[in-house]
C-alpha cells in the first residue's frame, strides 16, 4: 500500500523564498526505528484515516525521511537571554514538508533530532529520547489547557547512544517531527537585519502576510497591521501560558514564532504553586526567564522585533502597536482565569477584583497552582449559591486556614459568592461545564513525567507514557 504522507498535496511555500533564507540538508541514516509515538488525532487534520497509515509509512517518511522535497535547514539568528547571537539556525532538524489542513491552513512538519546541518557547529544534531517524550507530553497537554501550540506528530526511538551533561549517561536517542503552523521565527528577520538586507526583510513580510495573515494582504497598510496583530497574538499567547501555569524556559527571540504560535518545549514546566520567581531552566541562573517575567520579556522580544521591522515600517506605527501589549495580555488573562473559575461573563470590575483576590489567595496559601481550580471542579455545587461558607470549604491545604490566612479565603469566597448569586439558576447549572471543561486532572508536573520516564528507561515500558497521553486528552 502506497504511503499517504508521500502523496500529500505539499507546497513550496518557505522554498519559494529562495537560498537566502536556508539550506538544503539530507537527514542522518539512523541503526534503528522503533515508532514510539504517532499523533493519530493530527491525522484527521490532514484528511487521512488513522487506520490507513501504518506504523511502517510513519518511520519510511518520518525515520528514513523519503520525501519528495527537499529537506530545508532553516537560518535565522535570535537574542539568547539577553545577548544576540549570530551563529544560530537549524542545527538539528529541518523543515520537512508543509501541507494545507481540512481548514484550508498551512502547516509544517519540522523535525527535531535528525542529524547534523551547517548550523550545528560542535553539536551532534541529536535529540534524547527523553528530550522527545518531554516534548510529546507538553504539547498534548498545552493542546488540552487550549494554548495555541506546536505539538509532535511522530517520535521514532534510532538505537543511538547520547552523552549529555544534563541527564545520565549514555542516554538513548530519538527523532521527532513537530506540526506547528510556521518555523518561521524573530530571528529569522533578525539575521536580516545583521545582514543589512531590507530587500529580503520585505520579501520575508510580504511571505508571512500572504500566508499566515492573509486577511491583511489586500491592505494598503499591511504591515503595520501585521505587527499589531501579531502584538496581540504574543500577548494573547503568554496570557495562555501564566493562566496554565506554564513556564516555557527559555525565551529567546528564536523560539518565538512569528505565527504567535507557542512551540520548542526544553526545560519547560508547570508551576507547582504560585510563584512568579519559578524558573524552568537550571542553566538560567538570574531567572531571566521566570514565570513571572514571560509577560515582560515576549514584550521585550516584540521590541526587538521592531529592529528588522524598522526597515520597512514607520518606527511611530511600531511603538504604537507595542503599546497597546499590556492590555491585550490583560484582557486575555483576565478572561482565561475568570474561565477556571467557571465564569464566561463577568463584568470588567468585578473580573478586576476578583482576579486580585484569587491571585491574593494563591499567592499567600499552601494550596497548589492547579490543584485549586481542580477543587473548584471537584466540588463545585449550586448550593453555594446560598451558602458563601462552603464554597472550597473542604479543599484540601484551605479547609484548615486560621488567622490571616483565613481573611484571604473569606474575601474570595464572598467575591465568587457574589458572583454566583447574580447568576441565573440556568447559568448555574454552566458552571460546572465551564470548570470541567477549563480545569483538566491530570496536570503535567515534573514528578508526573520523572514518574513515567522510569519505567521506559528501566524497563523499556511504554504503557504509562500511553495511559498519560489519553488522560491528558479525555479530561
Amino acid at each position: 500500500m502506497a504511503n499517504p504522507f508521500l502523496f500529500l498535496d505539499y507546497e513550496s511555500a518557505f522554498e519559494s523564498l529562495g537560498k537566502d533564507y536556508y539550506d538544503e540538508v539530507a537527514a542522518t541514516e539512523f541503526p534503528h526505528h522503533i515508532l514510539r509515538f504517532r499523533n493519530d488525532p493530527i491525522l484527521v487534520q490532514l484528511g487521512l484515516s488513522p487506520e490507513a497509515v501504518t506504523d511502517d509509512h510513519w518511520i519510511e517518511a518520518f525515520g528514513r525521511f523519503e520525501s519528495v522535497r527537499p529537506c530545508l535547514a532553516m537560518c535565522y539568528h535570535g537574542h539568547q537571554f539577553g545577548e544576540y547571537n549570530p551563529y544560530l539556525g537549524d542545527g538539528r532538524g529541518f523543515l520537512y514538508g508543509q501541507v494545507r489542513g481540512v481548514d484550508g491552513r498551512l502547516y509544517d512538519f519540522g523535525t527535531k533530532g535528525s542529524g547534523r546541518t551547517p548550523y550545528s557547529r560542535h553539536a551532534d544534531g541529536r535529540l534524547t529520547l527523553k528530550g522527545g517524550v518531554r516534548e510529546v507530553l507538553a504539547g498534548e497537554a498545552l493542546h488540552r489547557l487550549g494554548v495555541r501550540t506546536s505539538r509532535c506528530l511522530s517520535l521514532i526511538e534510532t538505537g543511538e547512544q547520547l552523552w549529555r551533561g544534563d541527564e545520565p549517561s549514555p542516554t538513548r536517542a530519538a527523532v521527532m517531527v513537530r506540526f506547528s503552523h510556521s518555523h518561521i521565527r524573530f530571528g529569522t528577520f533578525e539575521r536580516l537585519h545583521y545582514l543589512g538586507r531590507k530587500d529580503l526583510v520585505e520579501k520575508l513580510l510580504d511571505h508571512v502576510i500572504f500566508y499566515y495573515y492573509p486577511h491583511l494582504k489586500s491592505e494598503p497598510n499591511r504591515y503595520d497591521l501585521f505587527y499589531e496583530e501579531l502584538v496581540k497574538r504574543i500577548a494573547e499567547l503568554v496570557a495562555q501560558w501564566m493562566a496554565a501555569g506554564f513556564c516555557h524556559g527559555v525565551l529567546n527571540t528564536d523560539n518565538i514564532a512569528i505565527t504567535g504560535e507557542s512551540f520548542d518545549y526544553g526545560p519547560y514546566a508547570f508551576i507547582p504553586n504560585y510563584d512568579l520567581r519559578f524558573t524552568a531552566a537550571y542553566f538560567d541562573y538570574g531567572s531571566l526567564y521566570c514565570y513571572g517575567n514571560q509577560p515582560w520579556v515576549c514584550k521585550r522580544n516584540l521590541e526587538l522585533l521592531q529592529n528588522p521591522l524598522k526597515m520597512v515600517i514607520d518606527p511611530q506605527a511600531l511603538k504604537l502597536a507595542l503599546d497597546k501589549f499590556d492590555h491585550y495580555y490583560y484582557r486575555a488573562y483576565r478572561q482565561l482565569i475568570m474561565n477556571r473559575l467557571g465564569f464566561k461573563t463577568i463584568a470588567d470590575e468585578a473580573a478586576d477584583e476578583l482576579l486580585k483576590q484569587t491571585i491574593n489567595l494563591l499567592k499567600n496559601h499552601g494550596i497548589g497552582y492547579n490543584e485549586f481550580f481542580i477543587a473548584l471542579r471537584q466540588q463545585f455545587s449550586p448550593t453555594w449559591r446560598d451558602h458563601p461558607g462552603e464554597i472550597l470549604s473542604q479543599a484540601e491545604g484551605i479547609k484548615n486556614f486560621e488567622g490571616w490566612r483565613h481573611l484571604y479565603l473569606e474575601t474570595w469566597q464572598q467575591l465568587y459568592h457574589h458572583q454566583l448569586q447574580i447568576l441565573s439558576p440556568d447559568d448555574i447549572q454552566q458552571i460546572q461545564h465551564h470548570l470541567n471543561q477549563q480545569n483538566p486532572e491530570t496536570i503535567l508536573l515534573r514528578s508526573t513525567i520523572e514518574a513515567i520516564w522510569e519505567p521506559i528507561m528501566t524497563e523499556d515500558n511504554w504503557q504509562p507514557f500511553y495511559h498519560l497521553i489519553d488522560q491528558l486528552r479525555a479530561e
